[in-house]
């Protein structure tokens, strides 16, 4: 299997050479690496073109900011990857991650959709899982469409076979998904038919940092005109998306 690990950056230009290397450095390697920079106003875009000795990074530097769903769009055209790996530029994986998401595919043939536990680092700490052990998480598309249901993790957890996310992206909204678009991949996955499962190992590390808007903004909790406008934006690409594939 063919393995592509796609890499959003947006001014984290700091933390970017530390999830590189993580990448680089898995005990099984990547075949491809892409890295998307959603034109970046730090020097992200000289600390990327520092690897452009490494063989297999390949990088976009986009002229327009456009958000996080349009740095998916662009990196999965450019992908040949037969298994996508998503990674938010603040964050790592721990060195043994693509070998046991690998044989987590090989063991579990029928897996399309692939979530795992993760380690919190920077100012707060923890570990997070979902379950405490291996889960196969069956089909979700009716609990999706008809009940919204969120059934993965944060971006850098997921892995999808590649013709799934072709199901699924590019998708056009990307005013409506500059930030949260693993929303995107997550719903869509289900409305697409992936089969899910969970892997309860924590290979990959979340950083938690000043400028992690999601993790940091506890209003979000209780904002209702939020989550009323997620509501609408998740309908939108409901519709797109089944429309797409009917």
């Amino acid at each position: 299997m063919k393995t592509t690990c796609l890499i959003n950056n947006y001014n984290y230009a700091t933390f970017l050479p530390d999830a590189i290397n993580s990448v680089l450095k898995q005990s099984v390697k990547f075949d491809e690496i892409i890295i998307v920079d959603d034109a970046s106003t730090d020097n992200s875009a000289e600390v990327i073109k520092k690897f452009d000795g490494e063989a297999n990074i390949k990088y976009i530097l986009k002229e327009k900011n456009q958000g996080q769903l349009s740095s998916f769009n662009e990196g999965f055209l450019a992908a040949n990857g037969d298994i996508i790996f998503f990674l938010d530029a603040d964050d790592m994986y721990e060195p043994e991650y693509l070998e046991n998401a690998l044989n987590f595919y090989r063991r579990y043939q029928e897996c399309d959709f692939l979530f795992c536990g993760y380690k919190k680092f920077g100012v707060a700490e923890g570990v997070f899982q979902e379950y405490a052990y291996d889960l196969d998480l069956g089909y979700s598309v009716i609990k999706t469409y008809c009940l919204g249901e969120w059934i993965g993790s944060i971006t850098s957890t997921l892995s999808m076979r590649r013709e799934i996310v072709n199901k699924i992206l590019p998708i056009p909204y990307t005013d409506d998904w500059r930030v949260r678009s693993d929303d995107c991949l997550i719903w869509g996955a289900s409305l697409v038919g992936a089969k899910k499962f969970y892997m309860s190992q924590c290979l990959v590390m979340y950083r938690i940092h000043k400028h992690n808007n999601y993790h940091n903004d506890k209003s979000l909790e209780i904002n209702i005109s939020f989550e009323y406008k997620r509501l609408l934006k998740r309908s939108a690409i409901m519709n797109y998306i089944m429309q797409k594939i009917v």
